[in-house]
């Protein structure tokens, strides 16, 4: 018999997706209350998926739960940004050196393949976050590492927030683009240490572009 839980789950899912893009395009700006009513008429659904959708969105940090306002958009300041990316550039390039020793070819040959979508057309803002996730978690997905992957992954709404902020002030994503071929391109050599490194500097120096964008250094 199938699932009776398969539809919902699949409706939840395509409402998360698209409240989060909602957050990324700045569609739904930050501080801003989520009215489940009001979503829900938006999406063409009941409140229900919508109300599971930003439970999930809660837990990855893209929307934040007052007693007394409800949800909303989540506030990127000083205190988040540091505590997001200080355990990025831990974890990450240590993700990274064991998935270059790991010679996780499929996973770079993806890395590559994103880069490819990012260089054609124009792409938008949005769009180019969403593929700076999926070019990280590329990155250090063949860690060997469950539990490190795990942690990761929990992190990408939170640094997808925190990109977008740091491009509305200043677009630089040309420049993080051009750090990522350069990560790739050390990690398909087999240079563990060298991606590492890269990689731990592209973190830093974009933790450095935000807390100036939010006027904070």
């Amino acid at each position: 018999m199938p699932s009776t839980f398969s539809l919902p789950a699949s409706r939840t899912e395509v409402v998360l997706e698209e409240i989060r893009r909602g957050i990324l395009a700045r569609e739904l700006l930050p501080g801003q209350q989520l009215v489940e009513a009001e979503l829900a008429a938006r999406l063409g659904v009941s409140k229900t998926p919508v109300r599971e959708a930003l439970k999930v969105l809660s837990n990855t940090g893209l929307v934040t739960f007052s007693p007394y306002k409800g949800a909303s958009v989540c506030v990127v300041d000083a205190e988040l940004a540091r505590s997001v990316y200080d355990v990025r550039m831990v974890l990450e390039p240590e993700a990274l050196r064991r998935a270059v020793r790991a010679s996780d070819h499929a996973s770079f040959d993806e890395a590559a393949q994103i880069l490819k979508e990012a260089s054609g057309g124009d792409p938008d803002q949005t769009t180019l976050s969403l593929l700076n996730r999926r070019f990280h978690r590329a990155l250090y997905a063949g860690c060997g590492n469950p539990l490190m992957v795990s942690m990761l992954d929990d992190l990408r709404d939170r640094a997808a927030l925190i990109t977008v902020v740091g491009w509305d002030a200043k677009p630089s994503w040309r420049k993080e683009w051009n750090e990522h071929k350069a990560v790739l391109a050390a990690a398909r050599k087999g240079d563990e240490d060298g991606a590492a490194e890269l990689l731990r500097a592209h973190i830093a120096a974009f933790l450095d572009h935000v807390l100036e964008a939010i006027g904070e250094e």
